[in-house]
């Protein structure tokens, strides 16, 4: 348990008077947001005209269900982005697993088997291949990891894009130098840049999140990707696939990037009855007593942007975009350079709206979650287990609000 941990235990069980930003301190009233946060769905507010109408016609695009003949598949798992991004609205998160699989091996590192096929099965074909026979992805041989992923809510990403480099930066600490057990990295990409946008942060940019979703998860080529998915690595016979390559255009994918920039953040959950706000309240002032916020940092600032809507807007993140070591307990497939139990911080803005948590869903509740982390998590972890169980439930009220 750490330093700061003992000393707020014991009082942690009272009323406290540490606010939520969007609450008047101590009395619970609701007061304007500074965040930039609206309803689920909705897009950021202060767009122009022309922002409003590539929003609009992405949103349409995002929720377009494709066929066989738009480039759909031969391989693929969903016919529409929607279908993944839809709960509590488009663009929020999803029921609908998927499955990936990869090989570790402490001295040569992380595979993705590339060889069979990649870290991502495809569970669908189209008619016309399995008129030949070809079916569902196998797990492939020599893996060892096989995990469902649930995905997340793509809500606020644009905010998450204009997030400052060195804002990112600057909570980084690989070797623990503050020596606080804390020593989250970045996911550098080639060039040196901090990646944001998926589990691991292996996209520096929402145009690269979203050509690999578009491509793996519905096997639609792209310019820069126009060669079709092989079946468990072995190529597809000519002739399956009738749609010409590529299967979507710049401009199309631009649109995609227009709706996910201008998605905006959802806003806090918030009960009306006053003995509940003041709960919420004291959850959020626990929550740091118990070191959460060390990774999952509340908020940030974007950097200034020629759009009004993303230029220098403060909003709630709940969460540091580094890689941390989690323990055992959540240890899963591999990515390149990234061990099993390394995980970026999860956003938890918009968990209040989910029903299954971490990564692969196995949590059903908020509080099998929490206990579940460990590694540089633990000494919070252990913090929860001992809190009374007034604190805990405050806790929980606060992230149920989120």
């Amino acid at each position: 348990m750490t330093t700061k941990a003992r000393k707020f235990l014991p009082q942690v069980a009272g009323k406290g008077t540490l606010g939520l930003a969007i609450l008047l301190p101590g009395c619970g009233a609701p007061v304007q947001s500074p965040y930039t946060e609206t309803e689920p769905g909705l897009p950021l507010p202060g767009l122009s005209e022309t922002e409003q109408s590539a929003f609009a016609r992405g949103e349409a695009l995002f929720n377009r269900p494709f066929a066989p003949q738009d480039g759909l598949g031969p391989l693929f798992n969903q016919d529409r982005c929607g279908s993944c991004h839809d709960l509590p609205t488009s663009g929020g998160h999803g029921a609908e697993p998927v499955t990936k699989a990869s090989r570790f091996d402490p001295v040569e590192g992380c595979s993705t088997l590339p060889e069979h096929g990649g870290d991502l099965l495809q569970s669908v074909v189209i008619e016309a291949a399995r008129a030949m026979g070809f079916g569902a992805e196998r797990i492939p041989p020599g893996a060892t990891a096989v995990t469902e992923i649930r995905a997340p809510a793509v809500y606020g990403l644009g905010l998450v894009g204009q997030i400052p480099e060195a804002d990112i930066m600057r909570n980084a600490d690989p070797e623990d130098a503050d020596g606080d057990g804390i020593s989250g990295r970045p996911n550098l990409d080639a060039a040196g840049r901090a990646g944001r946008f998926g589990r691991r942060a292996q996209h520096t940019t929402l145009a690269g999140f979203i050509e690999e979703a578009i491509r793996l998860e519905m096997g639609i080529t792209t310019p820069g990707h126009p060669e079709e998915l092989d079946h468990n690595g072995v190529p597809l016979p000519e002739g399956i696939d009738v749609a010409p390559d590529p299967e979507v255009g710049a401009g199309e994918l631009e649109l995609l990037v227009a709706y996910m920039r201008f998605l905006a953040p959802p806003q806090p959950i918030l009960p009306e009855d006053p003995e509940a706000l003041a709960d919420i309240e004291e959850g959020e002032r626990i929550f740091e007593f118990m070191g959460c916020d060390a990774c999952h940092t509340p908020a940030f600032t974007t950097a200034t942007s020629q759009s009004p809507a993303l230029d220098r807007k403060r909003f709630r993140l709940y969460s540091d975009l580094l890689l941390h070591d989690m323990g055992p307990e959540l240890a899963d497939i591999c990515s390149p350079g990234i061990l099993p139990s390394e995980w970026k911080t999860a956003r938890l803005v918009g968990l209040g709206h989910r029903s299954e948590f971490l990564h692969n869903g196995r949590a059903q509740s908020l509080s099998d979650a929490i206990l579940l982390h460990g590694g540089e998590a633990a000494a919070s972890r252990d913090v929860f287990r001992q809190l009374t169980d007034q604190a805990r439930s405050q806790v929980l009220a606060f992230l149920r609000s989120l």
